[in-house]
């Protein structure tokens, strides 16, 4: 347990960085999930929507650490691929 008072504080910053970068993360599955079901169902528009919809989430998950550059352009290259072969 935490004893300096800077310690103390760290927890407390953590714990709530924690919380922020859950809320990110799960928002940016959530919409990841969307695009999935588009491609399963199969229905190329709602699929493009949704992968143009997702693209920025995933960036701004980026942007603020949630996820590493490369993960976020392999995920969506790889999206981006299996809706074009719905075509």
């Amino acid at each position: 347990m935490a004893n300096t008072p800077q310690a103390k504080k760290r927890a407390r910053q953590n714990e709530k960085r924690f919380q922020i970068n859950k809320a990110r993360r799960s928002r940016i599955r959530t919409f990841l999930r969307g695009v999935e079901e588009a491609i399963t169902s199969g229905d190329k528009e709602s699929a493009t929507a949704a992968l143009r919809a997702a693209q920025p989430e995933l960036m701004r998950g980026v942007t603020k650490g949630v996820f590493h550059k490369n993960t976020a352009s392999r995920k969506m290259s790889r999206l981006a691929a299996r809706v074009k072969a719905l075509g």
